[in-house]
Protein backbone atom coordinates (compact mmCIF):
# COMPACT_ATOMS: atom_id res chain seq x y z
CA UNK A 1 0.00 0.00 0.00
CA UNK A 2 1.13 3.50 -0.93
CA UNK A 3 2.39 5.53 2.16
CA UNK A 4 1.20 9.39 2.72
CA UNK A 5 1.83 12.03 5.20
CA UNK A 6 -0.85 13.35 7.93
CA UNK A 7 -0.57 17.09 9.54
CA UNK A 8 -2.84 17.03 12.55
CA UNK A 9 -4.64 19.94 14.01
CA UNK A 10 -1.99 23.11 13.73
CA UNK A 11 -3.87 26.08 14.91
CA UNK A 12 -2.62 29.35 12.96
CA UNK A 13 -4.13 32.59 11.80
CA UNK A 14 -5.16 32.75 8.19
CA UNK A 15 -2.04 33.99 6.23
CA UNK A 16 -0.23 30.95 7.82
CA UNK A 17 -2.96 28.55 7.16
CA UNK A 18 -3.12 29.81 3.32
CA UNK A 19 0.89 30.21 3.16
CA UNK A 20 1.71 26.35 4.37
CA UNK A 21 -1.16 25.06 2.20
CA UNK A 22 0.54 27.06 -0.65
CA UNK A 23 4.09 25.46 0.47
CA UNK A 24 3.07 22.26 1.03
CA UNK A 25 1.49 21.94 -2.56
CA UNK A 26 4.89 23.12 -4.15
CA UNK A 27 7.15 21.21 -2.13
CA UNK A 28 5.53 17.60 -1.16
CA UNK A 29 7.00 15.17 -2.59
CA UNK A 30 4.26 12.55 -1.29
CA UNK A 31 0.02 12.52 -0.81
CA UNK A 32 -0.45 14.62 2.10
CA UNK A 33 -3.43 15.31 4.25
CA UNK A 34 -3.03 18.63 6.66
CA UNK A 35 -5.84 19.06 9.68
CA UNK A 36 -6.32 22.57 10.71
CA UNK A 37 -8.26 25.55 12.85
CA UNK A 38 -8.09 28.91 12.57
CA UNK A 39 -7.58 31.59 15.29
CA UNK A 40 -8.62 33.83 14.74
CA UNK A 41 -11.86 33.00 12.49
CA UNK A 42 -11.27 34.06 8.99
CA UNK A 43 -13.29 34.96 6.24
CA UNK A 44 -11.16 33.13 2.69
CA UNK A 45 -12.33 34.13 -0.62
CA UNK A 46 -12.04 32.96 -3.46
CA UNK A 47 -8.95 33.54 -6.02
CA UNK A 48 -11.65 35.23 -8.51
CA UNK A 49 -13.60 36.70 -6.22
CA UNK A 50 -13.70 40.52 -5.48
CA UNK A 51 -13.08 42.02 -1.79
CA UNK A 52 -15.22 44.48 -1.85
CA UNK A 53 -18.37 42.80 -3.41
CA UNK A 54 -18.11 39.46 -1.06
CA UNK A 55 -16.18 40.70 2.50
CA UNK A 56 -17.78 43.65 4.89
CA UNK A 57 -14.19 44.50 5.81
CA UNK A 58 -15.39 47.16 8.46
CA UNK A 59 -17.65 44.32 9.94
CA UNK A 60 -14.57 42.09 10.18
CA UNK A 61 -11.99 44.57 12.06
CA UNK A 62 -14.70 45.62 14.71
CA UNK A 63 -15.31 41.61 15.09
CA UNK A 64 -11.43 40.62 15.19
CA UNK A 65 -12.22 38.15 12.09
CA UNK A 66 -9.33 38.09 9.46
CA UNK A 67 -9.56 38.12 5.89
CA UNK A 68 -7.71 36.42 3.23
CA UNK A 69 -7.04 35.29 -0.52
CA UNK A 70 -7.16 31.68 -1.47
CA UNK A 71 -5.02 30.62 -4.36
CA UNK A 72 -7.95 27.97 -5.01
CA UNK A 73 -11.31 29.27 -6.69
CA UNK A 74 -14.68 29.10 -5.47
CA UNK A 75 -16.65 31.47 -2.80
CA UNK A 76 -16.29 33.59 0.53
CA UNK A 77 -16.13 30.91 3.26
CA UNK A 78 -16.43 31.84 6.59
CA UNK A 79 -14.18 29.92 9.18
CA UNK A 80 -15.06 30.02 12.69
CA UNK A 81 -12.08 29.54 15.38
CA UNK A 82 -14.09 26.74 17.42
CA UNK A 83 -16.86 26.05 14.65
CA UNK A 84 -14.67 23.48 12.05
CA UNK A 85 -11.68 21.68 11.06
CA UNK A 86 -10.33 22.40 7.59
CA UNK A 87 -8.45 19.83 5.60
CA UNK A 88 -5.82 20.10 2.93
CA UNK A 89 -5.23 17.42 0.96
CA UNK A 90 -2.16 17.59 -1.85
CA UNK A 91 -1.46 14.61 -4.41
CA UNK A 92 0.53 14.80 -7.57
CA UNK A 93 -2.01 14.84 -10.51
CA UNK A 94 -1.10 11.35 -12.03
CA UNK A 95 -2.29 9.69 -8.11
CA UNK A 96 -5.76 9.98 -9.17
CA UNK A 97 -7.20 7.96 -12.20
CA UNK A 98 -9.95 10.41 -12.71
CA UNK A 99 -7.39 13.41 -12.26
CA UNK A 100 -8.73 14.71 -16.01
CA UNK A 101 -12.17 14.60 -14.76
CA UNK A 102 -12.28 17.95 -12.61
CA UNK A 103 -15.62 17.08 -11.47
CA UNK A 104 -14.74 13.72 -10.60
CA UNK A 105 -11.33 14.18 -9.04
CA UNK A 106 -13.83 16.14 -6.35
CA UNK A 107 -16.11 13.53 -5.59
CA UNK A 108 -13.18 11.23 -4.99
CA UNK A 109 -11.48 13.83 -2.57
CA UNK A 110 -14.61 14.34 -1.05
CA UNK A 111 -14.67 10.73 -0.25
CA UNK A 112 -12.43 11.32 2.18
CA UNK A 113 -14.81 13.66 4.38
CA UNK A 114 -17.79 11.49 3.56
CA UNK A 115 -16.34 8.53 4.93
CA UNK A 116 -15.11 10.27 8.40
CA UNK A 117 -18.77 11.54 8.20
CA UNK A 118 -20.09 7.95 8.38
CA UNK A 119 -18.02 6.65 11.21
CA UNK A 120 -19.21 9.40 13.21
CA UNK A 121 -22.71 8.27 12.10
CA UNK A 122 -23.92 10.21 9.50
CA UNK A 123 -25.31 9.34 6.39
CA UNK A 124 -23.28 11.63 4.16
CA UNK A 125 -23.25 11.86 0.49
CA UNK A 126 -21.43 14.01 -2.39
CA UNK A 127 -23.87 16.48 -3.49
CA UNK A 128 -23.31 18.81 -7.03
CA UNK A 129 -19.65 20.07 -7.95
CA UNK A 130 -17.69 19.82 -4.16
CA UNK A 131 -20.30 19.67 -1.34
CA UNK A 132 -21.04 16.99 1.11
CA UNK A 133 -24.17 17.01 2.36
CA UNK A 134 -25.96 15.07 5.33
CA UNK A 135 -29.42 14.55 4.24
CA UNK A 136 -30.43 17.64 2.44
CA UNK A 137 -28.29 19.91 4.47
CA UNK A 138 -24.82 21.00 3.37
CA UNK A 139 -21.85 19.99 5.88
CA UNK A 140 -18.53 20.57 4.27
CA UNK A 141 -17.50 22.59 1.20
CA UNK A 142 -14.46 22.40 -0.80
CA UNK A 143 -11.98 23.86 -3.60
CA UNK A 144 -9.43 22.84 -5.84
CA UNK A 145 -6.49 24.40 -7.70
CA UNK A 146 -4.01 22.42 -10.21
CA UNK A 147 -0.47 23.69 -9.91
CA UNK A 148 3.38 22.40 -9.52
CA UNK A 149 1.99 18.90 -11.36
CA UNK A 150 -0.26 18.53 -7.96
CA UNK A 151 -3.99 18.71 -7.15
CA UNK A 152 -4.46 20.81 -3.60
CA UNK A 153 -7.94 20.52 -2.37
CA UNK A 154 -9.19 22.06 0.77
CA UNK A 155 -12.14 22.69 2.75
CA UNK A 156 -14.54 22.59 5.73
CA UNK A 157 -15.84 20.22 7.91
CA UNK A 158 -18.72 21.86 10.11
CA UNK A 159 -18.11 21.21 14.04
CA UNK A 160 -20.79 23.90 14.55
CA UNK A 161 -22.29 26.82 12.66
CA UNK A 162 -22.98 30.62 13.53
CA UNK A 163 -25.18 31.56 10.50
CA UNK A 164 -25.88 34.98 11.91
CA UNK A 165 -22.28 35.92 12.75
CA UNK A 166 -21.44 34.71 9.15
CA UNK A 167 -24.20 36.85 7.56
CA UNK A 168 -22.71 39.73 9.54
CA UNK A 169 -19.07 39.46 8.35
CA UNK A 170 -20.23 38.58 4.07
CA UNK A 171 -21.73 41.21 1.90
CA UNK A 172 -25.23 40.35 2.22
CA UNK A 173 -28.38 42.42 1.85
CA UNK A 174 -30.21 43.67 4.76
CA UNK A 175 -33.38 41.84 3.78
CA UNK A 176 -31.32 38.70 4.01
CA UNK A 177 -29.99 39.64 7.66
CA UNK A 178 -33.60 39.69 8.94
CA UNK A 179 -34.54 36.72 11.22
CA UNK A 180 -36.58 34.89 8.61
CA UNK A 181 -33.51 34.60 5.98
CA UNK A 182 -30.98 33.75 8.55
CA UNK A 183 -34.00 30.66 9.96
CA UNK A 184 -34.29 29.60 5.72
CA UNK A 185 -30.26 29.36 5.85
CA UNK A 186 -30.12 27.35 8.57
CA UNK A 187 -32.59 25.12 7.67
CA UNK A 188 -29.89 24.27 4.41
CA UNK A 189 -26.48 24.05 6.56
CA UNK A 190 -25.83 21.43 9.03
CA UNK A 191 -23.03 20.26 11.06
CA UNK A 192 -21.51 17.61 13.19
CA UNK A 193 -23.12 19.18 17.01
CA UNK A 194 -26.44 19.27 15.21
CA UNK A 195 -26.78 15.56 13.94
CA UNK A 196 -24.75 13.60 16.34
CA UNK A 197 -23.90 16.16 19.64
CA UNK A 198 -20.64 17.45 21.00
CA UNK A 199 -17.67 15.59 19.07
CA UNK A 200 -14.44 16.33 20.24
CA UNK A 201 -11.99 18.17 17.61
CA UNK A 202 -9.59 15.08 18.32
CA UNK A 203 -12.25 12.64 17.15
CA UNK A 204 -13.36 14.13 14.09
CA UNK A 205 -9.71 14.38 12.78
CA UNK A 206 -8.90 10.78 13.59
CA UNK A 207 -12.10 9.69 11.85
CA UNK A 208 -10.52 12.20 8.74
CA UNK A 209 -7.70 10.53 8.59
CA UNK A 210 -9.33 6.94 8.54
CA UNK A 211 -11.53 8.66 5.85
CA UNK A 212 -8.67 9.64 3.46
CA UNK A 213 -6.77 6.76 4.27
CA UNK A 214 -9.93 4.72 2.61
CA UNK A 215 -10.84 7.30 -0.34
CA UNK A 216 -6.88 6.82 -1.38
CA UNK A 217 -6.16 3.79 -0.87
CA UNK A 218 -3.01 4.62 1.07
CA UNK A 219 -1.65 4.53 4.73
CA UNK A 220 -1.05 7.68 6.77
CA UNK A 221 1.79 8.20 8.57
CA UNK A 222 1.48 11.07 11.45
CA UNK A 223 4.61 13.51 10.36
CA UNK A 224 5.48 17.33 10.46
CA UNK A 225 6.26 19.61 8.05
CA UNK A 226 9.74 19.43 6.05
CA UNK A 227 12.16 22.41 7.15
CA UNK A 228 12.28 23.42 3.25
CA UNK A 229 8.06 23.83 3.61
CA UNK A 230 8.67 25.84 7.10
CA UNK A 231 10.80 28.09 5.50
CA UNK A 232 9.10 28.71 2.35
CA UNK A 233 5.64 29.69 4.22
CA UNK A 234 7.44 31.79 6.43
CA UNK A 235 8.72 33.41 3.29
CA UNK A 236 5.36 33.89 1.60
CA UNK A 237 3.24 34.56 4.22
CA UNK A 238 3.56 38.22 3.95
CA UNK A 239 1.78 37.45 0.24
CA UNK A 240 -1.49 36.60 2.43
CA UNK A 241 -1.18 39.03 4.07
CA UNK A 242 -0.83 42.13 1.60
CA UNK A 243 -2.97 44.71 -0.04
CA UNK A 244 -1.99 43.86 -2.96
CA UNK A 245 -2.95 40.11 -2.91
CA UNK A 246 -6.41 40.35 -0.90
CA UNK A 247 -7.28 43.36 -2.80
CA UNK A 248 -6.51 42.01 -6.27
CA UNK A 249 -10.22 41.90 -7.97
Amino acid sequence: MNRGRLLDMGTNDATMNMAIDEAILRLADVPTLRLYRWCPSAISLGYFQSLEDEVDQGACEKMGIDVVRRISGGGAVFHGAEGEITYSVVVAEGFLEVTEDVPASYERLCGGVINALQLLGMDARFQGINDVVVGDKKISGSAQTRRYGKILQHGTVLLDVDIERMFRVLRISEEKLSDKEIKKAEERVTSIRKEVGVVSSQRVAHALARGFEEALGIELIPGSLEEEERALARTIRGKYGSDEWNGMR
